[in-house]
């Protein structure tokens, strides 16, 4: 059934591509005038893994040369980017037995949002630094690079570039909540401060999370000086010292206080389904479709999915829930009109929703708002609270408490496809993103980088960094 009229600006803004995300993406040429080796290194996990891989098929599809250093879970994924896999050494991410579903990046079970934090900086960001840069130095040895292209959360992967002269980007999966740039640190979901209560709020939070970061700089600075470069002072360079730092996200999205330095660059979502995604086909009827989907690693969304569930049985819709890899759609109680599959292609299915219910994971939500599709957020941790808040603040959706009783995420739902205001909002940002993806950035900026390395003219890491 037909979105209703205020739904046309998305589906002009698709132009003759069948209306799906495919023709929204850009399709670059074959090959590139010129060829460039680059490494890459990948964290697991869908929320990173997906996005840096899409960047590689990018890079593999226009005749570069690509290598990655990831762990065995992601051997097939990497061969199937058209990649060469490279296995870790000494970096904990050799380790066969880690499990990107569960995310257990750490040995220890978290406690808590703070314990968890602290964890994955001492056990994977910051702690084993020197072993991510004894592997990438060894890679490089074995077979030069133009370019090392890190996810973001390996700072010593890009410590060995630069210990070997070799160009580096830091690629985030998500927006970077850095407070001197001009948005709010990550974890309590707030907006860029107006009033004098609200930016005493974001000072103490700011200095809690640059405490917590700075704990991690032993460690780094030990890899550092034990690979012949100066210490860092500042936390922030954990995540932004590089000649280029490739943010996959939207400016649509991002709040427009965000004012980071001219080598960070937003260069737009990767909008690609998993290779894991089934087959799907719309349920059938003429009620609207709600897609809902939360995190493809485990964060004990069970009993939230069944109150999501029983809400959409309330309303006059169809529901289709995808659980992911970490939970078995058998382990889902839902009403009839209700689907549960394991997984679905979420550009596909968004074709045909009216809204989604998400945790506000930046790639669910990106697709959402690529399609055009307004959303309920119901943030379970991480990153997901300040996703939703730009979300709120764009006018696309709503935020709610992930512990809430089915009638209150019915009237959450209820309120999204009650009002066209959502609609409207998210087709705007769908405007937007398309025009943004006319051209593949994120690889046109490893393109650039990767000739101006070989030319000799790459920004110096200190200047990057100031």
């Amino acid at each position: 059934m037909a979105r209703g009229a205020d739904r046309g600006l998305i589906l002009l803004s698709r132009g003759t591509a069948g209306g799906d995300l495919e023709g929204m993406r850009s399709t670059p040429s074959p090959t590139s005038e010129t060829t460039f080796d680059f490494l890459f290194a990948a964290l697991p996990g869908g929320g990173h893994a997906d996005p840096l891989l899409s960047v590689v098929r990018g890079l593999t599809a226009r005749g570069h040369g690509v290598r990655v250093l990831a762990g065995e879970t992601l051997r097939e994924q990497v061969d199937s980017a058209g990649a060469e896999w490279v296995p870790w050494r000494r970096a904990p991410l050799a380790d066969s037995s880690f499990d990107p579903v569960n995310h257990s990046y750490s040995r220890r079970p978290p406690k808590s949002p703070a314990d968890e934090l602290d964890a994955v900086r001492d056990d994977l960001i910051c702690g084993p630094a020197a072993d991510f840069a004894a592997d990438t130095r060894a890679e490089l040895r074995r077979r030069p690079a133009d370019v090392v292209a890190s996810d973001h959360m390996l700072p010593g992967v890009l410590i060995g570039a630069e210990a070997e002269g070799v160009a580096t980007a830091a690629v985030a999966m998500t927006f970077l909540f850095i407070p001197q740039w001009g948005v709010p640190a990550m974890g309590l979901g707030m907006t860029p401060p107006r009033s004098a209560l609200a930016r005493a709020r974001a000072g103490i939070l700011r200095r809690v999370v640059e405490r917590k970061w700075g704990q991690g700089l032993p460690a780094v600075n030990a890899a550092r000086t034990g690979n012949g470069l100066a210490p860092i002072s500042d936390p922030i360079d954990l995540f932004a010292r590089s000649d280029r730092v490739l943010v996959l996200a939207s400016r649509a999205l991002e709040f427009p206080e965000f004012a980071p330095p001219q080598h960070v660059k937003l260069v737009g979502p990767r909008l690609d389904d998993p290779e894991w995604a089934d087959t799907w086909t719309p349920p059938p009827g003429d009620e609207r479709l709600v897609l809902v989907a939360l995190s493809s690693t485990w964060m004990g969304q069970t009993p939230v999915l069944e109150r999501i569930a029983a809400a959409l049985g309330r309303l006059p819709v169809r529901g289709v829930i995808t659980t992911g890899p970490a939970v078995d759609p058998l382990c889902v109680r839902a009403p009839d009109k209700v689907t549960v599959v394991r997984s679905a292609p979420h550009g596909q299915v968004l074709e045909h929703a009216s809204a989604i219910v998400t945790h506000g994971g930046h790639g669910t939500v990106a697709k959402a708002l690529a399609a055009g599709v307004p959303l309920v957020c119901a943030p379970m941790g991480r990153d997901q609270s300040d996703v939703a808040a730009r979300v709120v603040r764009a006018g696309a959706g709503v935020r709610m408490d992930a512990s809430a009783e089915p009638a209150k995420f019915a009237e959450s739902i209820g309120q999204v496809l009650g009002d066209p205001a959502y609609a409207r909002a998210a087709g705007r940002i769908a405007a937007t993103m398309a025009d943004d993806r006319r051209e593949d950035r994120a690889v046109a900026e490893l393109e650039a980088l990767a000739g101006q390395s070989r030319r000799g003219r790459v920004t110096p890491l200190s200047a990057a960094a100031a």
